[in-house]
């Protein structure tokens, strides 16, 4: 049987708390808001228990930000798309930043199993002086357990409406973009990390996120398997790829927590369920 389940989280300041509240209907929760950078950042777990999709699953996740409010959200593991028998399976996040307002999306990696049709989808919309950091990992199969993504359908679609679109679809059978040297080359993880905001980001910014991230990459392992640009004057995007998640989560982290500091002026907390 399919299930469908949604999720509304809205996030609020009040008297100087970032304040999560949520309602859900089917196999979706938040757990316990938890403060450790004090009451201005609020970060939460999003739990999906069933822990994965098979066909005609949806997974429709709406977020509001609202003026001055920072949110921090992450996974305590993938989302795991399953062989579908035909029928398609989908997770959708709609986020809505106000101005004044920061999301940090940070869900752990999406996994496309052997033959899952599937499609993983975020939409951001940023106001103006609303502020977003967010990735998006997506993992072909299992190669560690020799269990290889040979057919079926991944669509991996990431949009700030108007801005931004990066959309991949990849299909297990395609041997020669999984392998050839101008698609996947044979890697079976690719990433993208995202800093974006509601209007043109000062150049400034730009400059110290870039080398930031570059210093970054030229003394990690993936350094030819990773680069950094500014795609729009209001993105920036770092993409990675390689042969397991491991390593780019481990590179994701690295940046990310440098960009807290270089655009934030704020200390890397990561989120506790990292180190569970």
């Amino acid at each position: 049987m399919a299930w469908r389940a949604e999720l509304q989280l809205d996030y609020t300041l009040e008297t100087q708390r970032t304040v999560a509240r949520y309602t859900h209907q089917g196999p979706l929760r938040i757990l316990k808001s938890l403060y450790p950078e004090g009451n201005q950042i609020c970060h939460n777990v999003l739990v999906h228990p069933p822990g994965g999709l098979v066909g005609g699953d949806t997974l429709d996740i709406q977020v509001k930000v609202a003026t001055g409010a920072h949110g921090l959200v992450s996974t305590p593991g993938a989302t795991r798309f399953y062989k579908s028998g035909g029928y398609p399976a989908m997770q959708q996040v709609m986020a809505d930043v106000a101005d004044q307002a920061r999301l940090e999306w940070l869900p752990l990696e999406a996994i496309a199993y052997n033959d899952c049709e599937a499609t993983n989808r975020a939409v951001f919309h940023l106001a103006p002086k609303a502020e977003l950091i967010t990735w998006d990992v997506t993992a072909l199969g299992l190669p560690s357990s020799d269990l290889a993504f040979r057919q079926g359908h991944f669509q991996q679609h990431i949009e700030i409406p108007g801005v931004w679109l990066e959309r991949g679809n990849i299909r297990g059978n395609d041997e020669r973009w999984l392998n050839s040297p101008l698609g996947l080359a044979g890697q079976k993880c690719f990433a993208s990390l995202v800093f974006a905001c509601g209007s043109p980001i000062a150049s400034e910014r730009i400059e110290s996120a870039l080398e930031t991230a570059r210093s970054i990459i030229e003394a990690n392992p993936l350094q030819l398997q990773a680069g950094i640009t500014c795609v729009h004057p209001q993105v920036i995007v770092m993409r990675v790829i390689s042969p397991l998640v491991e390593p780019t989560m481990d590179l994701l982290k690295q940046v990310w927590a440098a960009w807290r500091h270089a655009l934030w002026q704020l200390p890397s907390e990561p989120p506790r369920i990292w180190s569970v």
